[in-house]
């Protein structure tokens, strides 16, 4: 079908008035200080349910003919999507269902409860998305209903195509646009937009390192199946891109940029704590992504899609503990003390540094546990500092390994 068209995003535009917020496109002083260059955010984490997902979902559901809304609406999310479909069900009036994994934390169920009222009804199954997709799928089959799309669906990729309307109608002569790249549904539809109204604007699709379901798509010329991805960055950690947003994306994305998760997480807490956004991980991609493209955007102006805000407290502390090992400020080690007395009285003393600090410390046995290793976080002030502490290791002859260099020993005890 080709680019999402200019006219079906201005009729979503006109589909939405009065139901998305037309969020506001920010100047950030502190980033086009720090990156030399015009920082622009747009704050889609403004919207009513907190990400630009209720744009699509309501598009796609008010284009449905008279007998398919009165039939009723099915979609299969445990994140952004399944709050905008709740939001837009009850503004409608119209019956929807939403499956979500029965491992979905109640946080995000009360929530898709508070927006879908008495209009969504809630179905809890399976352990995965891919449990609750194919159970939602053999309901729409059974019950005549119509399943909405996260992404993979032209209407809703032109409504997720109105925050591209928005962002031109704010500003123009943007030399690159930074988008968030899960199934790609933002980026097909705002990247069409922009290509057909912009078309010197270069957009840059950003990807979790851990999920490169779009890069890997344009190796091989069509989506491809990762099979295992890091599931942290969860409003954007996809197997596998949408067939039809591919077919936009590859025309439109000028280049793939992929973010550490660490990476996202130190941007969550510099947003915090510098700016007071708070930000979901796939809502500050755009932003981490600008430390890896800073010699391409220096003295142009840039414009990074804050996407989404639902970011679940409970979080908050593997958010740090990922940003310190991503900065080298946190260090994990199993150490095997040597068998004679004031080993560890030796290790505190003599070893550690005099501002490092030790986060963690656990005997990995159960039974003679002082004769056991032991496993020992490590706080830095200063990433420099891990060379001499490792030097110091060495000199009073302490066995140790470095779990951090190890993924399989830090999956397991981290």
């Amino acid at each position: 079908m080709g680019l999402v068209s200019i006219e079906n995003i201005k009729q979503a535009a006109e589909n939405l008035k009065g139901v998305s917020e037309r969020t506001p496109l920010q100047k950030n002083l502190a980033l086009s200080e720090k990156y030399q260059c015009e920082v622009y955010l747009k704050r889609e984490d403004l919207q009513p349910v907190r990400s630009y997902k209720i744009r699509g979902a309501y598009n796609k559901i008010k284009s449905l003919s008279k007998e398919a809304l009165e039939k009723g609406v099915i979609c299969a999310s445990a994140g952004n999507h399944a709050q905008g479909f709740a939001y837009a069900c009850n503004l409608l009036g119209i019956k929807g269902t939403v499956y979500m994994p029965s491992t979905t934390p109640k946080q995000k169920v009360e929530k898709v409860k508070f927006f879908g009222k008495q209009s969504v009804h809630i179905v809890l199954t399976g352990d995965t998305f891919d449990d609750s997709f194919k159970s939602s799928m053999k309901a729409c089959e059974e019950e005549g209903m119509t399943f909405v799309h996260p992404f993979d669906d032209y209407k809703v990729m032109e409504g997720q195509g109105t925050v591209g309307l928005e962002i031109l109608e704010d500003t123009n002569d943007i030399d690159y646009l930074l988008l968030p790249v899960g199934g790609g549904g933002i980026t097909s539809g705002t990247g069409s937009y922009f290509k057909q109204k912009s078309p010197k604007t270069k957009i840059i699709a950003i990807e979790p390192e851990g999920a490169p379901s779009l890069k890997e798509a344009l190796k091989k010329g069509a989506p491809v199946e990762l099979s295992e991805i890091d599931k942290f960055v969860d409003g954007a950690a996809v197997q596998r891109v949408g067939k039809n947003t591919f077919d936009v994306m590859k025309d439109v994305v000028d280049d793939v940029v992929l973010v550490p998760e660490g990476k996202v997480c130190s941007t969550i807490l510099q947003l915090y704590n510098e700016e007071a956004i708070v930000v979901e991980p796939a809502g500050s991609l755009a932003i981490a992504a600008l430390d890896f493209v800073q010699d391409k955007i220096k003295g142009k102006k840039v414009v990074c899609l804050v996407s989404g805000s639902n970011n679940d407290i409970v979080r908050m502390q593997e958010i740090k503990e990922r940003a310190l090992i991503y900065e080298g400020l946190k260090h994990f080690f199993i150490v095997r003390f040597p068998q004679r007395p004031g080993a560890l009285r030796e290790f505190v003393n003599e070893v550690l540094g005099p501002k490092d600090d030790i986060s963690r410390f656990e005997y990995v046995k159960k039974n003679a546990r002082e004769a056991g290793p032991a496993l020992i976080g490590v706080e830095l002030t200063d990433p420099n500092d891990y060379q001499g502490l490792i030097d110091r290791m060495e000199k009073y002859g302490i066995n140790y390994t470095v779990i951090n260099e190890d993924p399989d020993l830090f999956q397991y005890f981290i």
